[in-house]
C-alpha cells in the first residue's frame, strides 16, 4: 500500500503542495480535506474530501481507517480549532504532523498599525480611530462588531457573512487578489478611515496594507493565534516537501 498523506487544506499553499507532491512524489497517495465553507473551491490534485471530521477524535478515527502516514495542516493561519484538533489527533495516532504557515505581515515605515489579540479587542479600539470601517476579516466573527451602531462598516467577504452583524453594514462580495490601485479606489470611494484585517500573510491580500499606508489610514491588525505546543511549522511548500522527503527516507514508519 502506498504511503498516504492527509493535507488539511483550503489555502493556496495547500493546492500548490498537492500539485507538487503529485509531481515529485508520485508514489505517495495524497488526500486533501476541505471544510466546505466556501463555494467553488479550487480542486487540488489527488483525492479530495469535503466536510469536517467531528473534532480530534473523529479525525483520529479517519486517520486510522484510511491508513494515513502523515498529516500536513495547511489551513488558514486563523483556523485555530482545526489546527488544535490536528495536533491532538496526530498525537493520539502517533503520526507525524507539520503546519504549513505562510509568514505573517510586518509593518514598514509609514504604517499606522494597531495590533490586537482578537476581534472583540479590535471592536473596542475602533470608536477611538474612526467612523467608517473597512472590515476584511472574513465572513465569520462579525458578531464582535454588532454592538457598534454608531459606526459604518464596509464588509468585504468572498461569501455572504453570517449574522449577527453590525446594524450599519455595506456588503461587498469579492475574491482577491487585489491590486494597490483597486484598494486605493475602494478606500477613496467609501471614505474609509480605518481598516481592520487579520494577519493572514501572503501577497494576495497585502495590497490593502500598501493602500492604507499611502492614504494614511490606520490599520487594526488581529494577531495570529499561537500554534499548539510541540507542533513544528514550515513557511512554504518547499519546507513541507523537505519534510516529506525525510519521512520517505525513514519509510513512513511512524504511521504504520
Amino acid at each position: 500500500m502506498p504511503p498516504h498523506i492527509l493535507i488539511l487544506g483550503g489555502t493556496t499553499e495547500a493546492r500548490e503542495l498537492a500539485a507538487e507532491l503529485a509531481v515529485r512524489h508520485p508514489e505517495v497517495r495524497v488526500t486533501t480535506s476541505l471544510a466546505g465553507r466556501v463555494s467553488r473551491p479550487g480542486a487540488p490534485a489527488g483525492d479530495v474530501r469535503i466536510g469536517g471530521f467531528g473534532g480530534s477524535e473523529g479525525l483520529a478515527e479517519w486517520l486510522r481507517e484510511h491508513r494515513v502516514d502523515a498529516v500536513v495542516d495547511a489551513t488558514h493561519p486563523f483556523a485555530e480549532s482545526i489546527t488544535a484538533n490536528a495536533a491532538r489527533a496526530a498525537t493520539d495516532t502517533g503520526l507525524p504532523v507539520v503546519v504549513l504557515r505562510r509568514p505573517g505581515w510586518r509593518p514598514v515605515p509609514g504604517d499606522r498599525w494597531h495590533p490586537v489579540a482578537s476581534l472583540p479587542e479590535a471592536a473596542d479600539l475602533l470608536p477611538r480611530l474612526g467612523r467608517r470601517i473597512l472590515l476584511t476579516t472574513g465572513r465569520l466573527g462579525l458578531a464582535a462588531f454588532a454592538h457598534l451602531p454608531q459606526l459604518h462598516f464596509v464588509v468585504r467577504s468572498v461569501e455572504p457573512p453570517e449574522p449577527p452583524m453590525p446594524p450599519d453594514v455595506e456588503l461587498l462580495l469579492a475574491r482577491g487578489p487585489f491590486t494597490v490601485a483597486d484598494e486605493t479606489a475602494l478606500l477613496r470611494e467609501h471614505r474609509i478611515d480605518v481598516l481592520v484585517t487579520k494577519d493572514s500573510g501572503g501577497a494576495a491580500t497585502a495590497a490593502k496594507l500598501t493602500a492604507a499606508r499611502e492614504a494614511g489610514v490606520p490599520v487594526v491588525v488581529v494577531r495570529r493565534p499561537p500554534l499548539p505546543d510541540g507542533v513544528s511549522a514550515v513557511a512554504d511548500v518547499g519546507g513541507v516537501l523537505e519534510w516529506v522527503g525525510r519521512l520517505g527516507r525513514s519509510g513512513f514508519s511512524q504511521g504504520r
